[in-house]
């Protein structure tokens, strides 16, 4: 790998470099040496700018968090909060590694902050109390995550042929007189682990519980 050239190296050239290893390594196998061998310098010379593994993980969260686009003008409120929840489940689809990112620490940074500003303030505007609103941010966030991550895993168990063999071998396994449920709906469990479908109808589910407590 060539050195980065004196002079060049910036806060913004390690993010971009941390992201790319962290799609193409994961999040486990990353770590500021690696992101050092990659740009040709010391592993001192990024301390210059993050001091730890924690403070570059938040800047590469905050870099990503900052592509989702602002909350839609002139819509009413239910499709403003579906437009952010869906922006936020294709960023993640489209860089798996947010989603362990967001796992991991997810209320530090200014960009998260500036999601939750956003979803918090259509909430309030549509005249949800405080205390509404904020469990209300909190399970549409816990929400997005916790459906993609598992569509992010199924979605890579679906590529590697082994896994794949293993949970189809353990689905056709399982006894029907002790599970019958399970074995008698085994083809519709698995076209709903995950696709824009499946995400809408758990999405729609919420909205219409929270609509039931839209203030008179």
């Amino acid at each position: 790998m060539a050195r980065t050239p004196r002079n060049t190296l910036s806060s913004e050239l390690i993010v971009r470099t941390a992201l790319e290893l962290m799609e193409s390594r994961g999040t486990d196998a990353f770590s500021l040496r690696g992101v050092a061998a990659e740009l040709g310098v010391g592993p001192m010379a990024l301390y210059t700018y993050f001091r730890n593994k924690d403070e570059l993980y938040d800047a590469v969260r905050d870099h990503l968090m900052g592509l989702l686009p602002a909350v839609p003008d002139g819509v009413p409120w239910p499709d403003q909060v579906r437009a952010v929840c869906r922006s936020l489940r294709l960023l993640m689809l489209q860089h798996p590694c947010l989603a362990q990112l967001l796992a991991g620490r997810p209320l530090s940074g200014h960009e998260t902050a500036r999601v939750a500003e956003g979803l918090l303030g259509v909430l309030r505007a549509a005249g949800f109390d405080a205390e509404t609103a904020a469990r209300t941010h909190t399970t549409l966030f816990t929400y997005v995550l916790g459906s993609t991550s598992w569509e992010i895993q199924m979605a890579a168990e679906r590529r590697d042929p082994e896994a794949w063999r293993r949970l189809r071998a353990t689905m056709e396994s399982l006894s029907a007189r002790e599970f019958p449920s399970v074995v008698e709906l085994a083809p519709e469990l698995a076209r709903t682990t995950g696709g824009d479908e499946q995400f809408d109808y758990g999405l729609d589910l919420l909205l219409a519980g929270l609509q039931l407590r839209t203030p008179s």
